[in-house]
């Protein structure tokens, strides 16, 4: 993943950093952070932690939409956030590859030290917008709604990057074209979105949680 342009780390507030710390000093086992939303939020700053029941995967979905990822190859969470599903679906299902794109850079920060607190050798985060992203080094995706900030923005996680309704059609038919040429068998999971970003040769094949979450497969 050496091509994807990495950014150096802002500094992290002192706080955090003691906290995490001096967690370490007590060896909590990693099982404890996956209980719960509550427990898994203790891994960001606070002002993290209040984004968390609006932008940030429920990890009952998150567990659902990991075991119906868990096959072979490389799953790519499309705007990644603090890396919460990411996360869950390494600790879930060692033996797989999550990576997560995420063009906020303070979000894709915390999602490394979180997965570096975690020891999750299998989940890695690549800081980039999605355009610059090689969709053939990846096989299945998991899709949070991502852009529908672009169209909401009096919920927006912060004024850091540029939002419109232009890019919200933009990220939409450009994910739907890449998307649309992976071959048979390729799994999406989306999670509060219309698949407005789903290609017609993709089929439903179940759905959960008020049907808020959908599971995809490419024929």
């Amino acid at each position: 993943m050496d091509s994807y342009p990495f950014s150096p780390f802002p500094p992290e507030p002192e706080a955090h950093r003691q906290r995490l710390a001096a967690s370490h000093e007590k060896k909590r086992p990693n099982d404890c952070f996956f209980r719960n939303d509550a427990e898994f939020d203790w891994l960001y700053p606070e002002h993290l932690q209040l984004l968390s029941g609006r932008h940030w995967t429920p990890l009952a979905v998150a567990k659902k939409a990991a075991d119906y990822l868990n096959i072979p190859g490389n799953i790519l969470d499309i705007g990644s956030g603090t890396g919460k599903f990411c996360l869950t679906a390494a600790h879930r299902h060692p033996h797989c590859n999550y990576f997560g794109v995420e063009q906020r850079h303070e979000l894709f920060h915390y999602a490394n030290v979180a997965g570096d607190y975690l020891d999750l050798a299998n989940a890695r985060f690549i800081h980039a917008d999605i355009t610059q992203v090689d969709f053939d080094k990846f096989d299945h995706f998991y899709f949070y709604n991502s852009f529908f900030e672009n169209i909401d923005t009096e919920n927006a996680i912060d004024d850091t990057i540029e939002v419109s309704h232009s890019l919200y059609e933009y990220y939409n038919r450009y994910l739907l074209a890449v998307l649309k040429d992976k071959p048979a068998g390729t799994r999406i999971v989306t999670y509060q979105s219309l698949g407005e970003m789903v290609p017609d040769n993709y089929e439903l094949v179940d759905q959960g949680f008020f049907t808020l979450l959908r599971l995809w497969i490419r024929r």
